[in-house]
């Protein structure tokens, strides 16, 4: 059996944004489309019920939340087979329970319960950060959401840990024809140092290494039919700073992740977060392995 895209939905405008990004690439790639609600999802974000709160009148909220959510992918996609499934439980720990069995996990960038401020809501985040499967937050604009732009951005750091990422990346162009920008950012330590005697020298070395870097990265693109031009992109500074500005014009921006195996402290790196936070377009994020 083919692995779902799973959504998650919580009754909120970015959950219902998240919940057409997931029909439209159930639709893609041919795959049905599991609808998730979790009854504790405004708990985990931040608000919680008063004390005597009806909980059969919960269960039916949540039912009427996964029923129309159905409705609504149906409407915009007929040929997707839709369910939903209502839960009580954690959001986040079912999300990533679920994403062992996913073609990729989707949710909203901002939850119902989301703190004003943050970008990005607390369930995305874990979800993100814990996944088995590759998880798309859903962020930008209609164009973004439309995707629009005809291109898809992936995030290049070392040639063996973006290979996950690069050929997630592929897949998602291929059906679209879309072109795939690839994107490596270096920087020479010589070169930030004033009046160093041998900058121009170490720079042209760093970007040569950048370019060999790239090549060995999209070996996976090669001779590939159906998908769209491949865009190389070697850019000198900070690699958050280089992704985020491609990512403006961009319908999807794929970033690798190492995944840890302890649950303390952070969970994904500064650019990871970086773009998760501020990105113009929805953003995938893919385990190494």
């Amino acid at each position: 059996m083919d692995k779902p895209v799973i959504v998650g939905v919580d009754g909120s405008d970015p959950s219902l944004r998240a919940l057409d990004w997931a029909t439209d690439e159930a639709a893609l790639h041919g795959l049905p489309l599991c609808v998730v609600h979790s009854q504790a999802w405004g708990w985990y974000e931040g608000y919680g019920p008063a004390f005597g709160v009806d909980r059969s009148a919960l269960r039916v909220y949540g039912e009427n939340v996964v029923g129309s959510a159905v409705e609504r992918a149906g409407r915009r996609a007929a040929a997707v087979k839709a369910y939903g499934e209502l839960v009580i439980e954690d959001p986040a720990a079912v999300l990533t329970r679920m994403s062992r069995e996913a073609f990729v996990v989707v949710v909203g960038g901002l939850g119902a319960g989301g703190i004003a401020g943050l970008p990005l809501g607390s369930v995305g985040l874990v979800v993100a950060a814990r996944a088995q499967s590759p998880v798309i937050v859903v962020r930008g604009d209609e164009r973004h959401l439309r995707r629009a732009f005809g291109r898809i951005t992936v995030g290049i750091d070392e040639p063996e840990q973006a290979r996950h990422a690069v050929e997630f990346a592929l897949r998602e162009a291929e059906p679209q024809g879309a072109a795939l920008d690839a994107v490596h950012a270096w920087r020479c330590p010589a070169g930030e140092v004033a009046d160093h005697p041998d900058h121009r020298a170490d720079s042209e070395r760093h970007r040569a290494l950048a370019e060999d870097t790239l090549t060995e990265a999209l070996q996976p693109t090669a001779g590939v039919e159906g998908a769209g031009e491949v865009r190389r992109h070697v850019v000198e500074g900070h690699a958050r700073e280089a992704l985020l500005d491609a990512a403006r014009t961009a319908d999807l921006l794929v970033v690798g992740a190492r995944r840890r195996k302890s649950h303390l402290g952070m969970q994904l790196g500064p650019v990871n977060h970086a773009v998760l936070h501020r990105a113009a377009c929805p953003v995938a994020v893919v385990p190494h392995a």
